[in-house]
C-alpha cells in the first residue's frame, strides 16, 4: 500500500473510531443509530468541512475503505447467521420474508421509473429498504457502480423510515392495534419489514421476548436473501451490458464468500456453537465486520457533499415513503392471513 494511500486510510480509521465510540453511547444506541449510521453521518459532516484541506493524494485510501473494506465487511457478516435459523424459523416466515423482499425490489424499481428516478438511486433504495438497510445497500454499490452521494441518499432512506417503524411498532403493539397477530406474527412481521437489524432488535425488544426472538431470526433470513438478489441484479447488469459489446462479466465473489462464511459457522454451531471459545471468536468477528463496514461508510460519506445531496434531489425519499406504506401495510396483511394459511398446510 503506497504511503498516501495509507493515509487516506489512517484518516478514515480515525473517524469511524469516533463514529464507532459516539454510537455505542447508550442513549444513540437505543435509539437504533447504528456504528454504519453514524459511519456516514461522520464521514458527510468531514466531507463538509474539512474535504477541500485533504490532500488529494489521499483519496486513494478513502476509495480503498469504501471497496476492498466494504467486500471484506460483508463476507466476515457471514458469520452472524447460522442455516439452522433458517430451518428453526419456519416455513412460513421464510414465505413471507421472500415475498417482501421481490416485491419491495420490483415495486422500488418501477415507481422509481415512473417518477423519472435514476435506475442506480432505486435499486440501493429499494434493497435498502427491502433486505437489511445500509448493509443491503452497500451490498448493491460495488455491483452497480454507484456514486458516493447516491449511496449516501439510499442509507439516509433507511434511516429515517427505519428509526420511526422502530418506534411506531411497538406503540401500535401496546396500544392494541397489532391484536390480530399473535407473538409468532408479530415477530414474522416486525423482522420482515423493518429495515435495519438495529431497528429489529430494538422494536422487538420493546414489544415482548417472544417477538424479539422471532423478529430477529426472520430479520437474518432476510440478510440471507441478499446473496441471490446480488446475484440476480449482477446477471441482469451483464446482461444489459453485452449488449452494448461489454463482454467481460462481473460476478460478485463476495457474495459467494458471505454464503460460505454461513456454512462454516453452520457447521461451527453444531458441533462447537455453545462453548465459550467460540462465541468469543464470533463477537470478535462481529466487532471487526461492523468495523470495517463502518470504515466503508464512513469513506463513502466523506466523498458526499450537500452540493451533491441535491444533485440526486428529494424522489429517493418520495420512493421510501412509498416502499414504507407497502412494507407497513402489504406486510401486516400477509402476516394476519397468509401465515395462517401457510400453517394449516
Amino acid at each position: 500500500m503506497k504511503k498516501y494511500t495509507l493515509y487516506g486510510v489512517l484518516l478514515i480509521v480515525t473517524l469511524s473510531v469516533i463514529a464507532y465510540l459516539i454510537c455505542s453511547i447508550g442513549a444513540i444506541k437505543s435509539v437504533g443509530i447504528s456504528p454504519l449510521i453514524g459511519g456516514i453521518l461522520i464521514g458527510m459532516i468531514f466531507a463538509n468541512t474539512f474535504r477541500d484541506k485533504m490532500p488529494s493524494t489521499w483519496e486513494g485510501g478513502l476509495k480503498f475503505c469504501s471497496k476492498r473494506m466494504l467486500r471484506i465487511g460483508i463476507v466476515l457478516y457471514g458469520f452472524r447467521l447460522t442455516f439452522q435459523d433458517v430451518i428453526n424459523v419456519g416455513f412460513s416466515a421464510i414465505i413471507i420474508d421472500t415475498i417482501i423482499v421481490t416485491v419491495t425490489l420490483l415495486l422500488g424499481f418501477y415507481i422509481g421509473r415512473l417518477m423519472k428516478i435514476d435506475d442506480k438511486t432505486s435499486i440501493m433504495t429499494s434493497a435498502g429498504s427491502a433486505i437489511c438497510g445500509a448493509a443491503a445497500v452497500l451490498g448493491v454499490e460495488p455491483i452497480i457502480k454507484a456514486e458516493p452521494q447516491k449511496t449516501a441518499v439510499a442509507v439516509s432512506t433507511v434511516v429515517i423510515f427505519g428509526t420511526v417503524s422502530m418506534f411506531l411498532y411497538p406503540i401500535l403493539y401496546k396500544t392494541g392495534l397489532f391484536n390480530s397477530l399473535d407473538a409468532n406474527q408479530m415477530g414474522i412481521y416486525t423482522g420482515s419489514t423493518l429495515h435495519e437489524v438495529a431497528h429489529v432488535v430494538g422494536a422487538g425488544n420493546a414489544m415482548t421476548p417472544q417477538i424479539a426472538t422471532v423478529s430477529l431470526i426472520v430479520k437474518m433470513v432476510r440478510v440471507i436473501l441478499l446473496v441471490p438478489v446480488l446475484l440476480i441484479i449482477s446477471f441482469i447488469i451483464n446482461k444489459h451490458s453485452s449488449n452494448r459489446g461489454r463482454k467481460k462479466i462481473t460476478i460478485p465473489w463476495f457474495a459467494f464468500l458471505f454464503l460460505l462464511m454461513i456454512g462454516v459457522n453452520s457447521v461451527m454451531h453444531h458441533f462447537v456453537g455453545e462453548t465459550q471459545w467460540w462465541q468469543i471468536i464470533l463477537k470478535v468477528i462481529e466487532v471487526i465486520s461492523t468495523f470495517m463496514l463502518t470504515m466503508a461508510m464512513t469513506a463513502l460519506g466523506a466523498d458526499t457533499t450537500i452540493a451533491k445531496f441535491k444533485q440526486v434531489g428529494a424522489k429517493p425519499f418520495y420512493l421510501a415513503a412509498v416502499l414504507y406504506i407497502w412494507l407497513f401495510a402489504g406486510g401486516y396483511i400477509l402476516c394476519a392471513y397468509l401465515i395462517p394459511l401457510l400453517n394449516n398446510i
